[in-house]
């Protein structure tokens, strides 16, 4: 469902309106609510999340956040998860995380749920690595697997046993198999 706006809003006017539930994405001019997350989704989220940040948080490499705006270009969007390199992490004059991050994610990933769009999904993380990301994921929880994007390049299609591509800085190792077993609750 899209938000028609009784007049064209900027960029800049739509993030002047109050955040809503579930988060509202600015794209092509246009004011698109996300889907609201649900079980499954949110499982994998908050793993994804925490996989990343008990290893990068500490030694201050990256920061994974949840449903993060992510303000740039002429869009306004929310991934699932946005990973930034620590250095790239924008700070408050006081060294707090800001509210407002204009800029995309190092690494943006997207959890398909089953009333998303995927192409619309797709879009963004593609947008994302035209603005500067470096790596993409869109995991499909329906059918186990992990579409992988990296600039510049195909996409890959990942299952079962293959080892995802991490950004080069996080020493981290999953496997798709690894992703979807979190589903499974002590997984």
């Amino acid at each position: 469902m899209n938000i028609a706006p009784t007049q064209a809003l900027t960029l800049e006017e739509f993030l002047k309106l109050p955040e809503t539930k579930p988060s509202l994405e600015y794209i092509n001019g246009e004011i698109i609510p996300k889907s609201i997350p649900k079980g499954r989704h949110s499982r994998l989220q908050g793993k994804l999340c925490s996989a990343v940040n008990e290893i990068a948080e500490k030694p201050k490499i990256a920061y994974a956040f949840p449903e993060l705006r992510c303000s740039f270009g002429n869009r306004s969007i929310v991934p699932d998860v946005a990973v930034f390199q620590w250095r790239r992490i924008p700070l408050t004059i006081n060294g707090e995380v800001p509210d407002n991050f204009e800029l995309p994610p190092d690494w943006t990933i997207e959890i398909l749920s089953p009333e998303q769009k995927p192409n619309k999904v797709i879009g963004n993380i593609l947008y994302c690595l035209k603005f500067g990301s470096r790596l993409g994921w869109f995991l499909d929880p329906d059918d186990l697997s992990v579409l992988v994007f990296l600039p510049e390049q195909q996409p890959e299609l990942f299952q079962g046993e293959d080892t995802l591509p991490i950004l080069p800085e996080i020493e981290l190792r999953l496997t798709v198999n690894q992703i979807f077993s979190w589903l499974k609750m002590g997984g």
